[in-house]
């Protein structure tokens, strides 16, 4: 998967229409990492829940507004005792209330065949051969609607495709830098929810 500018994509989502039925794995996971989400990116299919667990050792409150799947997931520390169920397709963009530069994407498919491109913009699908209509979708698309990919033709011979714009930005934003007053906030938050 590359950019209009021939740049590697990562946190691409291609999807294959097909017959067979999606099948949602047990639990997925979105952790919480060094203050950003981890994966920044994550494909499911529709039914599949979602953990949570927070790795870092600070609390955070991840919550999403989307229509595909509102909820709120308190201030917490470690995992949650509950995942959280994304049985509507669509697409869920994460935060966290306590740190306001976290992003994180839940891609709910119906479609049966779907995954995420790496940093080296590839992504490996287990598909019988043949023709899929496909979809793609990324962070950086305007509005973030999937784009509609075109038949693919699958086989042994790798496939390129190209998305139509140029990703300038990394997938995550940098947290920014410490200052004495969020130092101080953080460690009062911390100390006031034990």
């Amino acid at each position: 998967m590359f950019d209009a500018q021939g740049r590697p994509v990562e946190g691409a989502v291609l999807s294959l229409a097909g017959q067979a039925q999606a099948k949602p794995v047990a639990v997925a996971v979105m952790d919480q990492i060094d203050k950003q989400f981890s994966p920044a990116v994550l494909a499911v299919a529709t039914g599949t829940a979602v953990s949570f667990p927070n790795g870092d050792d600070i609390r955070h409150q991840v919550y999403s507004f989307s229509p595909a799947k509102r909820f709120e997931l308190r201030l917490y520390e470690g995992t949650p005792s509950k995942p959280v169920i994304f049985d509507r397709p669509g697409l869920v963009v994460l935060g966290c209330n306590i740190h306001d530069w976290m992003l994180g994407y839940v891609y709910i498919t119906d479609d049966p065949w779907f995954a995420v491109s790496d940093e080296q913009g590839r992504i490996q699908l287990d598909v019988p051969a043949g023709q899929y209509p496909s979809t793609l979708w990324h962070p950086a698309l305007v509005d973030m609607p999937p784009i509609e990919a075109g038949r693919l033709e699958v086989g042994a011979v790798p496939i390129e495709l190209k998305l139509p714009i140029a990703i300038a930005a990394a997938l995550q934003p940098s947290a920014p830098p410490p200052t004495p007053f969020a130092d101080a906030f953080r460690k009062a938050a911390h100390d006031a929810h034990p």
